[in-house]
């Protein structure tokens, strides 16, 4: 991974933004989709496709490409700005989210999309897909690595947990997830609907290397990936902690955002705020 400059930082900074307004857009053209979960992790996202991932937008099936699993499938419209502003497929592609015959669907789906890992949807899954990549990538003797990228509430899933015991059995360290510590799912708050914590203990007590970070922190972000290719025959957890709905006042820490359609007025109103942060952040660093 290189360096984080002050001029990539600004950058980073620059293009989160950015993608917080595409995910707007979107969501308000397609006229429903999941909003909070990809504003918050607008950063996460940013960091990965343009600063720490090993890929090739113009060769997508590269295979010494670093794999990245999307876990929560339904934040979709972060990864496909993402990926777009990267190079994979034309930005005005990103008007079609959700239309009948789109590439970009309400979950992601392999093979139709180029840069989509895996297709996903059904919440918990996404864990023990990564895993066996990451496990064949060792069998194979490979040096790329995987990163799942998952919600807090699908830890509520049975079969993530199953992953864990078997990713840290089998001393997986060339596998990392991210848990996007939002707190909040479609029913209410994590903790009220199904409490998580003690969340760093459990993922310990499986046998992982655990880090705690600031989910919009882009130093953070690098840091504890950095770490993460460091540790030697342990899985890494990154616990991200977030503000859902990040970036939008009016949407920050309401968990009715996490899925809910715009009335008239919020999607513009949403576009007004991220666009005059946009304006302040690229003045303040020409």
């Amino acid at each position: 991974m290189e360096r984080l400059t002050e001029k990539k930082l600004r950058h980073l900074e620059f293009m989160a933004n950015r993608l917080r307004e595409d995910v707007i857009a979107m969501v308000a053209g397609a006229g429903s989709g999941h909003i909070a979960g990809p504003l918050d992790m607008a950063e996460i996202f940013t960091a990965f496709y343009f600063h720490i991932l090993r890929h090739d937008p113009l060769h997508p099936d590269w295979p010494d490409r670093d794999r990245l699993v999307l876990s929560n499938g339904h934040i979709c419209p972060i990864q496909y700005a993402a990926l777009a502003h990267a190079g994979y497929f034309k930005v005005e592609e990103l008007k079609t989210l959700r239309r009948l015959g789109s590439r970009l669907q309400g979950h992601p789906h392999r093979g139709v999309l180029p840069g989509i890992e895996t297709t996903s949807g059904p919440l918990g899954s996404g864990l023990s897909q990564a895993a066996g990549i990451a496990l064949a990538s060792r069998m194979d003797g490979k040096r790329w690595r995987t990163y799942c990228l998952t919600s807090d509430g699908e830890h509520e899933e049975g079969n993530t947990w199953e992953a864990a015991l078997f990713a840290a059995k089998n001393r997986l360290s060339n596998l990392t997830v991210v848990v996007d510590r939002n707190n909040i799912q479609i029913d209410g708050f994590t903790e009220q609907v199904m409490p998580l914590e003690p969340f760093r203990e459990k993922y310990e007590s499986f046998g992982w290397h655990v880090l705690e970070i600031d989910g919009h922190s882009f130093e953070e972000i690098a840091a504890a990936v950095a770490e993460a290719q460091a540790i030697h025959e342990q899985p890494t957890c990154i616990i991200a902690h977030t503000i859902p709905g990040k970036g939008v006042d009016f949407m920050e820490n309401d968990y009715l955002w996490h899925s809910k359609p715009f009335r008239p007025g919020e999607a513009e109103r949403a576009l007004h705020e991220l666009r005059s942060l946009r304006g302040r952040i690229k003045g303040e660093h020409e």
